[in-house]
């Protein structure tokens, strides 16, 4: 059936407001101009390209740094876009923010003398403190000048200075830090995040503590957890009883080209970078430690005590208060502490 010029502008229109929305570049939207056209009037080579793999510019991306995990986000985190970093429970907050940093220190090595601006409000600074000065600069080479902070009284008001701050040039990139799923943080604020951040150029993170996934307008969204610490590595081998670096467990729960995925993690302090875990470091099961908790008896049995000990309580007389026996008698002239009358003022 053929289809027409107008019906056809209609469909691209269509497909650039959706890639505007959802930040992703319209392939294919209409055909070269002069393109021969098929029997029944449409193009002849109208091909639909998955979104994010075809017209992607190649700085339109921030690369994690693994393979395969770029290759699962079809080039990285988007550097002009909303991106979602979730933490399923509470617990979670201190890897999120941990890899929210790693990323940060990844921006700062490409825009050098560019801040980054932290924000929220002061039930999550309460509830997950500011990050440490010095640790910054020893785990990811970040100066204590180049994060700053925002703590707002309430949500309306960090939503507000994220909204302004997006859209300036001046900032490396933004942190929104955000407890649960609030009823102001819908799909339109999302939306004005988005577009500020298209505008701008620049990365805007929303970290979102103890939250369910829930529809925005972020291209991306990877949810957050720690996770198992191995051994140090040394020229002998592992060290046993040590902790070696610190490590995340990342789940693609929404992507531009839909394809979920989870990777372990290890951030590298030294040269502040991104390693995969693989194979036999990637076992999470922590039930399993070849070191005994606490040291056996020598040479002879430590049976527990036997159950079953009678206790002896003071009988109580027929007022219900406690009858003392001789030897509970307190000195002359001393009152139990009970019977003694309360101070006032």
């Amino acid at each position: 059936m053929a289809i027409s010029a107008v019906a056809r502008e209609t469909v691209f229109a269509l497909r650039r407001q959706i890639a505007k929305i959802e930040g992703t570049l319209p392939e294919r939207l209409q055909a070269p101009a002069g393109a021969p056209l098929d029997a029944d009037g449409g193009d002849a080579d109208l091909t639909i390209v998955r979104r994010g793999l075809a017209a992607a510019l190649p700085d339109a991306f921030l690369p994690i740094g693994l393979e395969r995990l770029d290759a699962a986000l079809s080039g990285g985190l988007p550097k002009a876009a909303l991106s979602e970093i979730h933490g399923l429970e509470t617990r979670d907050a201190g890897a999120v923010a941990g890899f929210a940093l790693s990323l940060t220190s990844l921006i700062l090595k490409r825009a050098q003398g560019l801040p980054v601006l932290w924000i929220g409000t002061t039930e999550i600074f309460r509830e997950a403190g500011f990050p440490y000065a010095r640790g910054l600069q020893a785990c990811f080479g970040i100066e204590p000048e180049q994060l700053l902070f925002s703590e707002a009284p309430k949500l309306v008001d960090a939503l507000w200075v994220a909204e302004e701050a997006a859209r300036m040039t001046a900032l490396a990139a933004v942190i929104l830090e955000i407890r649960g799923n609030p009823q102001r943080l819908d799909l339109t604020a999302t939306r004005r995040l988005h577009a500020r951040a298209q505008s701008a150029g620049r990365p805007v993170f929303l970290l979102r503590q103890a939250a369910e996934p829930e529809p925005t307008a972020a291209p991306v969204r990877l949810i957050v957890a720690s996770a198992p610490a191995v051994p140090r590595a040394t020229v002998a081998g592992p060290l046993a009883g040590s902790i070696g670096r610190p490590a995340f467990t990342i789940s693609i729960g929404k992507s531009r080209t839909a394809l979920p995925g989870q990777f372990t993690l290890e951030w590298n302090p030294d040269e502040r970078v991104f390693d995969e875990r693989r194979g036999e470091e990637r076992r999470t099961d922590r039930t399993k430690n070849p070191v005994p908790v606490v040291s056996l008896s020598g040479g002879r049995k430590d049976p527990a005590a036997a159950s079953g000990a009678v206790l002896a309580f003071p009988a109580l007389g027929s007022s219900g208060a406690i009858s003392p026996t001789t030897g509970d008698q307190p000195p002359p002239g001393q009152r139990p502490a009970h019977l003694s009358p309360r101070r006032a003022g």
